[in-house]
C-alpha cells in the first residue's frame, strides 16, 4: 500500500493512510534518531565517524533510560500509581523523567543547582516538573552530592516517593539496550564507540550491546578536566552532562580502552565547528565528543566503523556554548583548532588542564588512600 494521501473532492483525503513517525503519545517519539557523517575538520580528509544524534528525542538522550527506569520501578512496585519521582539532574535526565512522569501519571521534583541554565530551569517547569534548586556545594562531594542529600530528604518528608538514583540504578545502564541496537542497524556494526562519561549508564549500556556482536570493541571515554571519575582531583568544572564530583556505580571502569579528558574551550571550539560545518551539534557533551572522535578517526586504520554519541542539540546552550559574550568571559574562544591530547601513562600522573588522554584506565575507588 503506497503511503500516499489520496485527495478527494475539494482536496480532501478520501484515505488516510498510516505513514511511519505519526504517533498518539510524545514518549513514542524517544528512539530511532538519525546517524550522520562528521569529516572535516573534525577529522582529517577521506576518513571520519557517524554521530549518532539523540537531539532528535524529544528532551534528548536520557529520554530513553528515564522512561525504562520509571517503567521497571512499576513492574516490580517500587513505584506506585500517582507516586512522586523525585531525583537530582543536570539537566537532560530531568527532561526525560518529565515526559515519564507525563506518560505514566507520577508527579516529577528535580533537585539541582546553581549551574543549570535558568532556560532550562524554566524548560522543566513548563513540563510540569517542580524544580528545586541546592543552595551551597558539599563539602566534598560538591554540588552532586549536595543534590543527592537534598533528594533523600525529600524521599523521606513524603511517604511513597521514589527516586531512580541514576549513578547506581542498574536500570539506567539497560535503558540504552535500544540505542546500541539501532546504531548495529544503521551502521551494521561498530568497531570503535566515543561517549561521554557522567553518571556512567550510557557508555556501559551501549557498549555491552556492541559487544554482544564485536567483542574487539574499542570505548573510548571522554570525560571534562576537574572531574574525578577516572581519578583525578576535584575542581570547579563549567561544563555540565559530562563529569561527576563523585564516584557513580553505574561506571564500568574494565570497559574502557582509553579516556580523554576535555577543557571546556576545546569543547566549545568543537561545538561551534561542527554547527558551523555539519549543521549538527550540541552542548558541552558533544563538543567534547565530537573532538575525540575526529581525533579516533585519525588513529584508526582507514574503514573503521567509528560511532560517537551526540547526547543532545543545541537548544539550551544558546546562553553558553554559543553565546559569544559568555565565551569571552570565560576565556573559551580558541584562535586554532585544539593540536591534539597529551598523552600520561597514569591519571595521577598530571593534573589536566587541556586535552589529556590515557589508556591506564582503572576505578579509582580501589586505589589506596582514595575517597568516594
Amino acid at each position: 500500500m503506497s503511503n500516499v494521501v489520496t485527495p478527494g473532492r475539494l482536496g480532501a483525503p478520501e484515505r488516510i493512510v498510516a505513514i511511519p513517525g505519526a504517533v498518539r503519545a510524545p514518549h513514542a517519539l524517544v528512539g530511532n534518531t538519525p546517524v550522520l557523517w562528521v569529516s572535516q575538520p573534525l577529522a582529517p580528509a577521506g576518513r571520519g565517524f557517524w554521530a549518532k544524534l539523540e537531539g532528535f528525542n524529544p528532551g534528548g538522550m536520557k529520554d530513553r533510560p528515564a522512561l525504562h527506569m520509571v517503567a521497571r520501578a512499576r513492574e516490580r512496585g517500587e513505584l506506585a500509581p500517582g507516586a512522586r519521582i523525585v531525583e537530582s539532574t543536570s539537566g537532560t535526565l530531568g527532561l526525560g523523567l518529565a515526559l515519564a512522569g507525563l506518560a505514566h501519571g507520577h508527579p516529577v521534583t528535580l533537585v539541582t543547582d546553581p549551574g543549570m541554565e535558568p532556560m532550562m530551569v524554566q524548560m522543566l517547569s513548563a513540563y510540569g516538573a517542580v524544580v528545586e534548586v541546592v543552595a551551597a556545594p558539599h563539602a566534598v562531594g560538591g554540588w552532586q552530592q549536595a543534590r543527592r542529600e537534598r533528594v533523600g530528604e525529600l524521599l523521606a518528608a513524603e511517604p511513597g516517593a521514589w527516586s531512580p538514583d541514576q549513578y547506581t540504578n542498574p536500570d539506567n545502564v539497560a535503558g540504552y539496550e535500544s540505542l546500541g541496537m539501532e546504531l548495529l542497524s544503521q551502521l551494521g556494526g561498530v568497531d570503535v564507540l566515543v561517549c561521554a562519561v557522567g553518571t556512567g549508564g550510557h557508555s556501559a549500556g551501549v557498549a555491552r550491546v556492541l559487544r554482544r556482536y564485536n567483542p574487539a570493541l574499542a570505548l573510548i571515554g571522554v570525560d571534562t578536566i576537574a572531574s574525578t571519575i577516572f581519578g583525578q582531583p576535584p575542581g570547579e568544572r563549567l561544563m555540565r552532562g559530562l563529569g561527576s564530583s563523585i564516584h557513580p556505580a553505574n561506571v564500568d571502569y574494565a570497559a574502557f580502552d582509553e579516556v580523554h579528558w576535555v577543557a571546556p574551550a576545546e569543547a566549545v571550539w568543537a561545538a561551534r565547528t561542527l554547527a558551523a560545518t555539519h549543521h549538527a551539534s550540541g552542548g558541552w557533551s558533544v563538543g567534547a565528543v565530537g573532538l575525540v572522535a575526529g581525533w579516533a578517526a585519525a588513529q584508526y586504520p582507514s574503514g573503521t566503523r567509528i560511532a560517537a554519541v551526540f547526547p543532545d542539540g543545541p537548544q539550551r546552550y544558546f546562553d553558553t556554548v554559543y553565546s559569544d559574550d559568555y565565551c569571552r568571559a570565560n576565556d573559551l574562544l580558541l584562535d586554532a583548532a585544539p593540536a591534539g591530547p597529551v598523552t600520561v601513562d597514569c591519571p595521577r600522573a598530571v593534573t589536566a588542564r587541556t586535552w589529556t588522554r590515557t589508556t591506564a584506565v582503572t576505578d579509582p575507588r580501589t586505589w589506596t588512600g582514595s575517597k568516594r
